[in-house]
């Protein structure tokens, strides 16, 4: 019996050790991931094309600081599952230290002779004797999840230490990024503004296809020649904006409100990037869709980014693929990115993205169009 308990707790603790080294092990890559977007944001200050350099960092710090988020919420399940093992099993071996503990004070005659006879003597003298090796096997497991526990707790701070220092990096990244687009001259124009028919485009404008449909008369001065055709990279195209879909193609919301796109939920402050070479046709605030941008990669295209915090690119401007358009709203800062890791309800991805897009103006559904990857780390 003893040889059974010892191989049962020498599995157990095989297995717990197994576990817990996977658990240690993802937290090092993820926080070896920000260890490198670190680096590569160094290199971004010199590199030749400095908002490329500082978007791809920007991504980079975003999915290493998933990474560990989701890495921290591992180790807090795994410190709760430990701690509640650590309550039992100080409960069970309370219960045989209180048995001897009661053997101890009962005087020597009482327990070496049983009154109803030498059976029972007997019995008892082996229940005693089995107390023992039982008060043993129940220590080991016990000083067993005491160590690991130790081992998660210092697991924990030293993930979350780097997880605020990249969450200050990423926001360094971030003000770095708009500065290079303040200073960005580069970029080739397709055709020239008219700020009046513009504004006069968005007061006339009821909905978003009625501004859809005019959006052709706020361009001067446009350039012949066309973006390459991207219809052959359909279901290819890269999703604008790290997140996951929170309401498919003509869904409808709470309201029983359906709109002709998707909304992805994400992080805030998440990067929102151009997922292919386009013009951009509008920039700005607009209806009930707070911040947009409104890009045309080929002439019969639009595709349309709403929701944002922060937009970036002039009306006009001809952007490569994967240029920053915009960032995200909501609250972006370490502190409170860090107040939503430690929090066992809080998602990380608090704000959305709304995106459509329209082929000869008819909306189309924009998963057919973007890469269909497994869920993210957001």
């Amino acid at each position: 019996m003893t040889l059974m308990r010892a191989q049962f707790f020498g599995v157990i603790f095989a297995t717990a050790a197994y576990a817990q080294a996977d658990l240690i092990s993802s937290a090092q890559e993820a926080t070896k991931k920000l260890d490198q977007a670190s680096i590569e944001l160094v290199a971004a200050y010199s590199a030749k094309n400095r908002v490329a350099a500082l978007t791809k960092t920007i991504r980079a710090f975003e999915l290493g600081s998933a990474s560990v988020r989701q890495g921290l919420r591992r180790i807090a399940i795994k410190k709760a599952q430990v701690s509640a093992k650590i309550n039992q099993q100080e409960l069970e071996t309370s219960r045989l230290i209180g048995i001897l503990y009661s053997i101890n004070k009962t005087p020597q005659f009482q327990y070496l002779v049983h009154p109803d006879g030498a059976l029972k003597t007997a019995r008892a003298g082996m229940i005693v004797a089995d107390i023992l090796p039982a008060l043993q096997h129940s220590i080991a497991p016990l000083k067993q999840n005491l160590e690991d526990l130790k081992t998660l707790n210092q697991l924990q701070e030293k993930t979350q230490d780097a997880l605020n220092t990249g969450l200050l990096d990423l926001q360094q990244a971030r003000s770095a990024l708009s500065q290079a687009i303040a200073k960005r001259t580069e970029l080739p124009q397709r055709f020239i503004e008219d700020p009046a028919k513009t504004a006069l485009l968005v007061a006339a404008s009821q909905s978003l296809a009625d501004f859809l449909k005019g959006l052709e008369i706020i361009a001067a001065q446009i350039v012949d020649g066309s973006l390459p055709d991207i219809t052959n990279r359909k279901g290819n195209l890269p999703l604008p904006v790290l997140g996951r879909v929170l309401r498919h193609f003509n869904e409808a919301d709470a309201a029983g409100i359906k709109r002709p796109g998707v909304v992805i939920a994400t992080a805030p402050g998440a990067i929102v990037t151009s997922p292919t070479a386009a013009t951009v046709r509008y920039r700005g605030e607009l209806l009930d869709y707070g911040l947009v941008s409104i890009l045309e990669p080929q002439a019969d295209i639009l595709i349309v980014i709403a929701g944002m915090g922060v937009v970036y690119g002039d009306i006009g401007d001809v952007l490569p693929a994967g240029s920053p358009v915009g960032l995200v709203g909501g609250n972006a800062s370490p502190e409170f990115t860090t107040a939503l890791t430690k929090s066992n309800t809080a998602s990380d991805r608090s704000e959305t993205l709304y995106i459509e897009i329209r082929k000869n103006k008819t909306p189309q559904d924009p998963l057919d169009w973007f890469q269909q990857v497994k869920e993210d780390p957001l």
